[in-house]
């Protein structure tokens, strides 16, 4: 019964955000224990506490370009777009065109980029996001950037990784750079 109710939750998100949700099932099926680990890693990466929500997918969506997932990145593009995120902000989110966001997603941007790469400089662009969002809004960056990277690491690791799709927003195609 409960892989049952599970199996419906992922056959919603399926549906929802069309979405290849294969792992998920193969998880669920072969070991309910670990199905049940991983759905609760699910709730640390939707944690938005005090961050608006152009930063929080902007950190997310720069993550998952970082890792290569294009079904991953449409799944958040798709998630920003419910949200009701501004496509054209989502387009320079994508394109990395942090001259042509609003100054807390572009630091947001940055921030992401230099914890990715496990920069020290990323010090003082913490000490600007504690000052707007104050700790909580870095717990919640932090648990975006660190669980989102997660996910495709984890399909690659299952076989379920795949690279070099295409990105939509409305229609339009994008390449992330």
């Amino acid at each position: 019964m409960i892989r049952f109710l599970l199996n419906k939750q992922i056959q919603d998100m399926k549906s929802r955000y069309d979405y290849d949700v294969q792992y998920m099932e193969d998880i669920l099926q072969s070991n309910l224990a670990a199905f049940f680990k991983y759905w609760g890693f699910t709730s640390m990466s939707s944690h938005n506490a005090q961050v608006p929500i152009g930063p929080l997918f902007a950190a997310r969506i720069r993550t998952l370009i970082n890792e290569d997932c294009g079904p991953c990145i449409q799944l958040a593009i798709n998630m920003a777009l419910e949200a009701e995120l501004d496509p054209a902000l989502i387009e320079n989110i994508i394109k990395n065109q942090q001259d042509m966001v609003p100054k807390e997603v572009a630091l947001t941007m940055r921030f992401t980029e230099l914890v990715l790469a496990h920069d020290p400089d990323v010090d003082e662009l913490k000490a600007q996001i504690v000052s707007l969002w104050g700790q909580s809004g870095l717990i919640t960056l932090s648990f975006s950037i660190s669980t989102y990277r997660v996910f495709p690491t984890l399909k690659y690791a299952l076989g379920y990784g795949k690279t070099c799709h295409k990105i939509e927003i409305n229609k339009a195609v994008y390449k992330p750079s």
